[in-house]
């Protein structure tokens, strides 16, 4: 499928994510369709609702501290970088634009917030366009994987016990482009479908498994030509790396 449709406000497209413990079969996932979509389209990944943006500092580590501020209230926040260099927060899926602005105006209040911009739908790259080239959303997910490259491993200020902080850079790197995944790398793959080694697209999602019994405990963003983008390690920053290489 080369193009993608936007009808009814949502959109009808191929995601793929791989799994490689060996060159094992991957997966393959895809928005939430609606009532006129094709039975084929499997009802696994849901666009995002409305976000608060909060902030935007030069010094990672201070976007870090409010990020982890935020998670301790329950919040689900990430920082990330943006194309001006600055370091900003998003928290929050929020069902309506009136619930999104009710917390931010909460913590505004309190002053664990000191401004504030409303992220809405309309707002990321898969709904600008009604009609939108799958190739060139493809692309936008891997722009977006580029700028976290250096940032250190633990940027989000999520717990890395459950290998949080890889999958929190893929789920970062898709909620940005306005399409949710789940927390673990172990859920985000199970949430799709197979994809073959050689069907590997850019923005495609490649697992690793290193126990013997083949558990996922690692993921990164396919880029194009055997490489991908992740957060290997503690104390390692995001990085290239090539899918040939020993893990």
């Amino acid at each position: 499928m080369k193009t993608v449709l936007v009808r009814g406000g949502l959109i009808l497209m191929a995601l793929g994510l791989a799994l490689f413990s060996g060159c094992r079969t991957g997966v393959r996932i895809v928005p939430r369709p609606t009532p006129s979509a094709s039975p084929a389209a499997l009802a696994t990944a849901a666009r995002t609702g409305y976000s608060v943006q909060a902030g935007a500092f030069s010094v990672l580590e201070n976007a870090r501290a409010l990020t982890r501020s935020l998670n301790a209230l329950g919040l689900d926040a990430f920082c990330f970088p943006d194309e001006s260099g600055l370091y900003k927060v998003r928290f929050g899926d929020f069902p309506s634009r009136d619930a999104a602005l009710r917390e931010a105006r909460r913590l505004l209040d309190k002053a664990l917030i000191e401004d504030y911009f409303i992220v809405g739908a309309g707002h990321h790259p898969v709904s600008e366009k009604s009609f939108l080239e799958e190739d060139e959303f493809r692309q936008q997910l891997v722009t977006t994987a580029e700028r976290f490259m250096g940032a250190e491993y633990s940027w989000g200020g999520a717990s890395s016990r459950d290998g949080f902080d890889c999958s929190g850079l893929a789920r970062a790197i898709y909620q940005l482009n306005g399409l949710n995944l789940p927390r673990s790398s172990a859920e985000q793959f199970r949430a799709g479908t197979a994809v073959p080694k050689d069907r590997l697209l850019k923005g495609d999602l490649v697992f690793f498994a290193a126990s013997p019994n083949h558990t996922i405990s690692h993921v990164g963003i396919y880029v194009g030509e055997s490489a991908f983008i992740h957060a290997p390690g503690k104390d390692r920053k995001v990085r290239k790396d090539s899918l040939e290489a020993d893990y």
